[in-house]
């Protein structure tokens, strides 16, 4: 593969989607081949398992959630990720194998490395070299959401031991996680990101 993939993590209200689409629209305003994906969803499966994940009167186990992530993403990465590298884009993540580590991993208490397992066979190495943790207080997160989803509004106990998941996760693999305060102002935070990867990725060898 030739290509690049960052991700951005984060809670709920963390701002993800946001400054993704910010920081793939600069990168793309400055002639770089980008391809932006989200999770759950970015493929015709993914979409419809993305329905049934986040509606917000929808019954959904823990190990359920777990799967369907997984089977989502799985998708998502050889319809779209894998070519996309394979291409030499960079593929922008809202979202990411690193949300399932926080939230069925930790929030659900099913196991980081248990979810890890899970997800890997699918995912077949197309993981994240870069993961932009959003770092934001989960009553500030949670303000944001303008609608809650399924998984958002089960509240604040969920929320916070995700975070405390994202912070374990950032700590045991500091050299994969660049964490950013969510709390600056987009432009900055946006500007901080697109620096960090074209300084990481034009200058360093492809993957």
């Amino acid at each position: 593969m030739t290509g690049h993939y960052a991700a951005l993590e984060g809670i709920e209200g963390a701002g993800k989607s946001t400054v993704a689409a910010g920081v793939a629209s600069v990168l793309q305003s400055r002639g770089h081949a980008v391809v932006p994906v989200r999770e759950p969803g970015g493929t015709r499966t993914g979409e419809r398992i993305r329905r049934i994940l986040l509606e917000p009167d929808g019954e959904v186990s823990p190990w359920s959630e777990a799967m369907l992530f997984a089977a989502a993403r799985a998708q998502l990465a050889e319809s779209v990720i894998r070519p996309a590298l394979a291409a030499g884009s960079w593929v922008i993540g809202d979202r990411s194998v690193y949300s399932s580590l926080a939230y069925q991993g930790v929030g659900r208490g099913l196991g980081v490395e248990t979810v890890r397992t899970v997800n890997a066979a699918g995912l077949a190495g197309v993981w994240p070299e870069l993961v932009i943790l959003l770092r934001v207080d989960p009553d500030v997160g949670l303000e944001r959401q303008a609608v809650s989803d399924r998984i958002g509004g089960e509240g604040m106990d969920l929320q916070r031991r995700v975070a405390d998941g994202f912070d374990l996760l950032a700590a045991a693999e500091p050299d994969r996680f660049l964490v950013v305060d969510a709390a600056a102002p987009l432009e900055m935070v946006v500007d901080h990101v697109v620096a960090v990867l074209e300084e990481s990725w034009t200058t360093s060898s492809p993957v």
